[in-house]
């Protein structure tokens, strides 16, 4: 595909970091016009999204070496590489520490947890599609062999170069899936927050959905990590979402609004 945006010389932008920041940027907007809608103060609500994006690429990147620690390990100069730095990182990594840092400052700022996390969830949804764009865009994140139709075939070598992509290989587009994925659940999210649910119901959706989806992704995607109990660390995670988002979307439907509204 495009890995590079465009080069002068020796540099150039590369499509994947442009895309993420226009994620961030998506996602900042959505968040903060939901959270004035609820009457929130959005200089907080704006540093909290900064502080979560950073804690979520610091997450992602540790939980990509962690997973993969055997690759890295074998070849400890790849952890400073440009393909590296270009990597998307494990997104659930980035998820854990995000929410930890999130739910620090929240209780720094005596803000309530829920609908916090319920005004976040649908720029959380569209920022990420975006992002996956960047990620089939430099073809990093690339899926296994795939017979199918719509399989797509890398021929950029600077896709193999940047990324290790394999070049001219029929692969799933992985990328494109989570990103059709998470695009649809944005446009249900953004929905559902214009009738003010109770807390819990959005950030619970959210995280029921795309796990399931990250889950089953997880099936025709390449990567290097090593199966424990017949599923990946990443699959592992996304069950452990999966039901940590029920909970509260479970939560949000089923307790009065009375005794819901404005906790954490």
């Amino acid at each position: 595909m495009f890995p590079k945006l465009f080069s002068l010389g020796d540099f150039f932008l590369p499509s994947y970091g442009a895309l993420v920041a226009t994620g961030v940027l998506a996602g900042l907007m959505v968040t903060t016009r939901l959270a004035r809608r609820r009457g929130m103060d959005t200089e907080k609500i704006t540093n909290l999204v900064l502080y979560v994006v950073f804690a979520g690429m610091i997450g992602a990147k540790l939980a990509m070496f962690l997973f993969d620690w055997e690759y890295y390990s074998r070849r400890p100069e790849e952890i400073f590489t440009l393909a590296t730095l270009q990597a998307a990182g494990v997104f659930q990594g980035g998820l854990v520490l995000a929410v930890i840092v999130a739910w620090w400052y929240v209780r720094r700022e005596k803000l309530p947890f829920l609908p916090v996390a319920d005004v976040f969830a649908p720029g959380l949804a569209l920022g990420h599609a975006i992002g996956r764009l960047g990620c089939f865009a430099a073809g990093c994140c690339y899926g296994a062999y795939c017979e199918r139709p719509w399989a797509v075939r890398y021929t950029n070598p600077d896709a193999a170069t940047i990324s290790g992509t394999p070049l001219g290989v029929p692969l799933h587009p992985t990328q494109l899936y989570e990103a059709a994925a998470e695009l649809v659940l944005f446009a249900i999210l953004y929905r559902m927050a214009a009738r003010a649910p109770r807390p819990g119901t959005l950030i619970g959706l959210y995280l029921t959905v795309y796990s399931a989806v990250r889950f089953l992704v997880e099936f025709v995607r390449h990567h290097e990590q090593s199966l424990q109990g017949g599923l990946s660390l990443t699959q592992w995670m996304s069950l452990g979402f999966a039901l940590a988002g029920a909970v509260w979307l479970w939560r949000g439907v089923r307790v009065p609004a009375t005794t819901t509204q404005g906790q954490g």
